[in-house]
């Protein structure tokens, strides 16, 4: 995979809210790179509670749905700044025998600190794995139906990954 000449684009079902902390910056006053990848993952997690019902790793799904991060990639397009209100948006774009693919896009809708762009974007590959037996597990297919249910379509299938 290569970069990202375009930032994603398309509607979002999942949007997450953002409060950047003056932690999150760096001696510029940016966001610092690093960070998005934890806006990512509390959108993450945010997603994976509002599609499921239920905290990931916890209730009746919790051990079925365990999956780790294989890959994640961050497209940066414009600085973000301290105390500038952010939304991370998540959603699936593809289910593979063993992985799902998600999508990210942190937005500032605009506010006294900076006008509204997309800051960035990018995606993460998300493996399912078995953690008594220590090894990779097939998508299970209740959490397939949960994503198809939650995005209101039918996600796109790719390959054997």
């Amino acid at each position: 995979m290569g970069p990202r000449s375009r930032p994603v684009d398309g509607a979002f079902r999942y949007r997450h809210p953002i409060e950047v902390r003056f932690a999150d910056t760096d001696g510029l006053g940016h966001i610092n790179n690093a960070v998005y990848l934890s806006y990512f993952e509390a959108a993450r997690a945010g997603f994976y509670t509002a599609m499921a019902g239920v905290p990931f790793g916890h209730g009746e799904t919790g051990g079925r749905h365990t999956f780790l991060i294989a890959e994640a990639r961050v497209s940066y397009r414009l600085p973000g700044f301290f105390g500038e209100p952010l939304v991370t948006e998540c959603r699936v774009a593809w289910a593979g025998r063993s992985s799902f693919g998600l999508e990210y896009r942190v937005i500032s809708e605009g506010s006294m600190v900076a006008p509204a762009r997309t800051l960035a974007d990018g995606d993460s590959v998300q493996v399912m794995y078995d953690l008594p037996a220590g090894r990779v597990r097939r998508l299970p297919p209740d959490l397939l139906e949960l994503m198809e249910r939650f995005e209101g379509h039918p996600i796109p299938r790719r390959g054997s990954v």
